[in-house]
């Protein structure tokens, strides 16, 4: 496995840390690193409203990308409550597709960390209505 992922790991699992914000809004249960085509890692937490106004870890990892200046995805990497790992929603498969279209197919997903199973954004966004 790339050393790139066991540093997105780490940047994720620090940020990881499930809270009570306000009476509406919990944060912090899923956490996310995204690295970007220049190499930096960017992280964010999933925000939970009750009124569906959240955002998850993904993309607010992405967005973190955005406000810093860059907007090319190379790998993503969330961390789940019980510590596994898994595919993004299909919210932030979309936005990652619209920001990359026509260059989404390999952005690189981390799967299952412990055993460095990947995939890439193509293989799980097959027909997407951007080509």
């Amino acid at each position: 496995m790339e050393k790139i992922w066991s540093e997105m790991y780490d940047a994720a699992k620090a940020v990881l840390n499930e809270r009570r914000i306000s009476e509406y809004v919990t944060c912090g249960e899923v956490s996310a690193a995204v690295c970007s085509k220049s190499g930096k890692i960017y992280t964010g937490v999933c925000i939970d409203t009750c009124s569906t106004l959240g955002i998850c870890a993904e993309r607010n990892a992405i967005f973190n990308m955005i406000t810093n200046g860059e907007h090319e995805i190379d790998k993503v990497l969330c961390i789940l409550p019980d510590g596994s790992n898994g595919a993004p929603c299909g919210a932030c498969r979309e936005l990652m597709v619209q920001l990359m279209a026509g260059n989404y197919y390999d952005v690189e997903i981390m799967l299952d960390y412990s055993a460095g199973k990947t995939i890439k954004l193509g293989e799980i966004t097959p027909e997407w209505w951007i080509k």
